[in-house]
Formats: structure tokens, C-alpha cells, sequence
């Protein structure tokens, strides 16, 4: 990695970047400039927040938001922020279900135990974190609404289970019309699936609600989140469950956006494959007890210690690839950072054997450190919310 420089100011960067134009044809020059400005003064005060996290509580009610919102509907979880008076909040729920038969008896166990779900063809949708204890309970699997960071084609209950889920973490506005900011996957470079029609869905899901509903890149809502310091210039990783996230900021505008579906619900399907267990119980184990610092003590750690070098291998390519075929990036004189999120990077040593196979590949850009974000499962909700209060003001 390239030897960290002095960085410079906001407006050498602006002024490295005159008569060119990047993110989509955003204007710089003396227009360009002003705006850049306001739009990173506006979002350093946002993100700067400190940030106060929890899970979803079973039976708790759900709030009625006064002020912008922020909504991360992932393939693992669905993180909630909002924006309370000394801090950010955010409370996450896990974006999976559990079906069992529907019977009277079973009813009124889930109605005394306050489990969230519904009823539909003579089945119960368990959803929620309650799902993930329903799998173990019966060594099954849970459900996924979405596959690779989108809407799952083989789930029709998809979408109204991810309705289910939101409804139990978020009400109706107090004012008709407040902003939301919810997040959107990066076009994916060799897989399938529609980011127009993922997009358009949840957007008429939550415009129903009484939203004014905006999105957000996810790779970019890392950096609103994380970067505020470097002028939101570097590239934001969410390692996600459906895929990750990439995204190249230049002064808060999103120059480079992609995916790779390949994340940590990959991880786990090969390593169930390899050893034999259920993808559910690898998953605990991946973000409970693995370390990518120690050496593999068994058949499971030493699947996932191969699966993870497979992914970061992947991802560093196409890190390679994508930036050496494109004539998007703009002249950017100093080192930029790398900030990792997602909940594929909570592995103890993650960052530390991505910085070390990053060594091999080569950019046209200098990458002064990589590091992680503050908090790997909300970053993103919080860089979304952060979007949100900087269109609401």
C-alpha cells in the first residue's frame, strides 16, 4: 500500500477537478464547487452524530418517526436509523422467515411468547429473529425474502414478509411525507437481478406508508456513514449477506457503484456443502467464534477460512478490474481510504487479510489505509439517514 500523504484541502480537491465531470455528468467548476461544498458541510454534521445501537425487541411496538428516516432492507437484516436528540439510533431486525404448520395449540403459543408472524394458506410465517430460533429448534434453515441483494424470484411471500418487518419496526410518519432514505445494491458486474425493479417495489412500499422515499447506493452509504473526515472521498465495502456493495466517492459524489453477488451467504452455503451442516448454524459460527488470525482447529473453521480467501480474492479482483477499464476516475493527487462494513467483515482478522491480499492487486489509485467501520451492521442504515436529514434541511 502506498505510503500515507498530507491530505489536502477541500478546495485543492475541487480545484484538481475543474472543467471535468464525474458521478453521472455532476457539474464542477465554480457552480460544482459551491455545491460539493454545502452538500459535504451538511453531511460531516450528520454523520458525525454518535451512534446507539440495539436489536429488535419481540412484542415491542413499533414507532410513529418524527424527522428523516433511514432504512437498510439487507439480505441478512433490516436496520432502522432515526434521529434522536444527542445521537443516532438504530435498531435492526434479521430479514428471514420460519413456516410450521398452522394449528390453534401453536397460535397461542406464539401469541404468549409474542412472536412476530402472520397466517396465510394454512401456515405461519415466523419472521424476524424468531425465525432464526424456530430453524435451530427444528435443525432446518430459515428462509431468505431476498437472494443476492434483491428481491428473491423464489419467495412470492417475499415481499410481504419484509412488509411484516418494517411494519414492526416503523409506523406511519407524524407529518405526512417525511424523508426516507433506504438502500439500494450496486448494479452487479456478473450476476442477475433488476436494481430498477428492486428499487421501484420497495419505494411504492414505502411511499404507502406516507414516506417521501429517496435511495441511496449501499457502497456510498458507507462512506456518508464513515469518511466524513476525509471529505467523504475513498471507497466504501459493505460485505454483506447477498453480495458486496463497492463504491468509489470522490467529494460525496459517488463516482464508481457496482456489486458482486458473493457474500456471506455464500460463505455459508459452501462450508455447509463442504462439512455437512446446516448454512444456518455456519453462519453463528462464522460471526461468533471465527478468527481469521488463528489457524483453522477444525473441518468447519478450515471450510471458512478457504471460503473467505476465495471471497476477498473475488472482490479485490473485481475491485482491479472495474477501476483499470474505466476513464471515470477523477485526478486524485492524495492516498484514499478503504472502510469495510457489513456483517461478512465481523470476523476477528478480516481487515487485517484483506489489507494483506490488496498488497498483490494493483489500482490506479493510492490507498493510504483500510480500515473498519464503526459499526459493521448499521453503518450503512446510518449513512442513509445521514442522506436523509441532508435532503430534508
Amino acid at each position: 500500500m502506498a505510503k500515507e500523504k498530507a491530505p489536502e484541502s477541500t478546495r485543492e480537491r475541487l480545484d484538481s477537478l475543474k472543467g471535468e465531470s464525474v458521478a453521472g455528468d455532476t457539474p464542477v467548476g465554480p457552480a460544482g464547487d459551491a455545491k460539493a461544498a454545502e452538500r459535504i458541510k451538511k453531511a460531516a454534521n450528520a454523520s458525525q452524530r454518535s451512534l446507539a445501537t440495539k436489536k429488535k425487541v419481540i412484542g415491542e411496538d413499533a414507532e410513529s418517526p418524527k424527522g428523516p428516516v433511514g432504512l437498510d432492507i439487507g439480505t441478512t437484516h433490516i436496520v432502522l436509523a432515526q434521529n434522536k436528540p444527542n445521537y443516532i439510533e438504530t435498531i435492526q431486525d434479521l430479514n428471514a422467515f420460519f413456516t410450521v404448520p398452522s394449528a390453534k395449540f401453536a397460535e397461542q403459543i406464539l401469541d404468549q411468547k409474542e412472536v412476530m408472524y402472520y397466517e396465510r394458506d394454512n401456515e405461519y410465517y415466523i419472521f424476524g429473529y424468531s425465525a432464526e430460533s424456530f430453524a435451530n429448534m427444528f435443525h432446518g434453515n430459515t428462509r431468505r425474502p431476498m437472494r443476492e441483494g434483491f428481491l428473491s424470484p423464489d419467495e412470492e411471500e417475499g415481499l410481504s414478509v419484509i412488509k411484516a418487518i418494517v411494519n414492526g419496526l416503523i409506523q406511519k410518519p407524524k407529518k405526512f411525507g417525511e424523508t426516507l432514505c433506504f438502500i439500494i445494491p450496486g448494479e452487479p458486474l456478473d450476476g442477475t437481478g433488476s436494481v430498477i425493479y428492486h428499487e421501484s417495489v420497495i419505494k411504492g412500499f414505502l411511499g404507502s406508508l406516507g414516506y417521501s422515499p429517496l435511495s441511496i447506493n449501499e457502497g456510498m452509504a458507507v462512506v456518508v456513514s464513515e469518511l466524513p473526515e476525509d471529505d467523504f472521498t475513498g471507497i466504501g465495502i459493505s460485505m454483506g449477506g447477498g453480495m458486496c456493495n463497492v463504491c468509489l466517492s470522490y467529494l460525496s459524489f459517488p463516482v464508481i457503484t457496482y456489486s458482486i453477488q458473493m457474500a456471506g451467504d455464500y460463505i455459508d452455503t459452501m462450508v455447509a456443502t463442504a462439512v455437512g451442516e446446516p448454512a444456518t448454524k455456519i453462519k453463528v459460527i462464522k460471526e461468533e467464534e471465527l478468527d481469521l488470525t488463528r489457524e483453522p482447529k477444525d473441518r468447519v473453521t478450515t471450510a471458512l477460512n478457504i471460503f473467505y480467501d476465495e471471497l476477498i480474492f473475488k472482490l479485490l479482483e473485481s475491485l482491479q478490474r472495474v477501476l483499470s477499464s474505466t476513464d471515470k476516475i477523477p485526478k486524485i493527487k492524495t492516498a484514499i481510504p478503504i472502510v469495510l462494513s457489513g456483517g461478512t467483515a465481523i470476523p476477528k482478522g478480516c481487515r487485517e487479510r484483506f489489507e494483506k491480499m490488496l498488497k498483490n492487486v494493483s489500482l490506479p489509485v493510492e490507498i493510504s489505509t483500510v480500515r473498519l467501520a464503526e459499526d459493521l451492521l448499521n453503518a450503512p442504515a446510518k449513512g442513509a439517514l445521514t442522506m436523509a436529514m441532508t435532503e430534508a434541511e
